[in-house]
C-alpha cells in the first residue's frame, strides 16, 4: 500500500526534458486526472518548458479531506508525497530546481504545498490553486529548510466548499516563514475552478524562471 501511486503513469507535454530550459510538475485534483491538469499547461505554455503530471491511483491522492488527521489519509498520503519526490528527482537530473515550478489544483494543490513545505529549497516557483497545507487545524508547522526567495502564488475562491480561507492564509504565513515570496488572492464568489487571473499569475512565475535561466547552470 505504501507505494500505491508508484505504478501509475506520468503524462508529459511540452519539450522533452533533455531539450527543455525549464519544467513544471502538475498535480491534479480529486476525481480528476493527469490529462485534466495538463490543460493548464496548454493555457500558459510560453515554449521551452517540459510538463510532467503524475497520475494518482483511482484519481485520488488520499481518501479523506485534507483537514483530516494525518493517520486517516495514510498510507495514501505518504505514497503521494513520495511520488511527487520521485518526479522532482527525475526532472532535477536534467533541469536545476531553480527552474522547476511546482503547481497543483485542489487536492493536488494541498499535496503540492505540503510537499514544498516538507522539502523546502529554492524552486523556480510554486502555484497552489485552491489549496492549503495538509492536516487538521492546529497542526504544528515546524518544517525545516528554506525556500530561499521562491516566488509562491496562492489563489482560491472566498467561498470554496472544500478549502476554508483561513487555511490558505495559514499556508501563506507558513511558506513566508520558510523564506518564500508569497502572494495570495481570494476571488469573490468563484466556483471550484481556475480562473484567467490565476493563469496570469502562473505565467508570471514562468516568465521569472525564463528571465533567470541565463544566470544558472545545468
Amino acid at each position: 500500500m505504501a507505494g500505491l501511486h508508484d505504478e501509475q503513469p506520468i503524462l508529459r507535454a511540452g519539450e522533452p526534458l533533455e531539450r527543455a530550459t525549464a519544467a513544471m510538475i502538475l498535480a491534479h485534483g480529486r476525481g480528476a486526472s493527469a490529462a485534466d491538469i495538463l490543460t493548464v499547461a496548454e493555457e500558459v505554455d510560453p515554449g521551452g518548458f517540459a510538463y510532467l503530471a503524475p497520475q494518482a491511483a483511482g484519481n485520488t491522492w488520499y481518501p479523506y479531506p485534507f483537514t483530516a488527521p494525518f493517520e486517516k489519509n495514510e498510507p495514501w498520503l505518504s505514497s503521494a508525497l513520495g511520488r511527487l519526490g520521485e518526479v522532482l528527482a527525475t526532472v532535477e537530473r536534467t533541469i536545476p530546481t531553480e527552474r522547476i515550478i511546482m503547481l497543483g489544483f485542489s487536492q493536488g494543490a494541498c499535496l503540492t504545498l505540503e510537499f514544498v513545505a516538507r522539502n523546502a529549497k529554492r524552486y523556480g516557483g510554486v502555484a497552489g490553486l485552491t489549496g492549503g497545507l495538509i492536516g487538521p487545524d492546529g497542526t504544528p508547522r515546524d518544517y525545516q529548510g528554506s525556500l530561499d526567495g521562491t516566488p509562491v502564488f496562492l489563489g482560491c475562491s472566498d467561498v470554496d466548499p472544500h478549502i476554508p480561507t483561513r487555511r490558505v492564509e495559514e499556508a501563506a504565513e507558513v511558506l513566508t516563514r520558510l523564506g518564500g515570496e508569497v502572494e495570495f488572492k481570494f476571488y469573490p464568489g468563484m466556483g471550484h475552478t481556475v480562473n484567467e487571473d490565476e493563469l496570469s499569475h502562473v505565467k508570471e512565475l514562468m516568465a521569472a524562471v525564463t528571465r533567470r535561466k541565463e544566470g544558472l547552470h545545468r
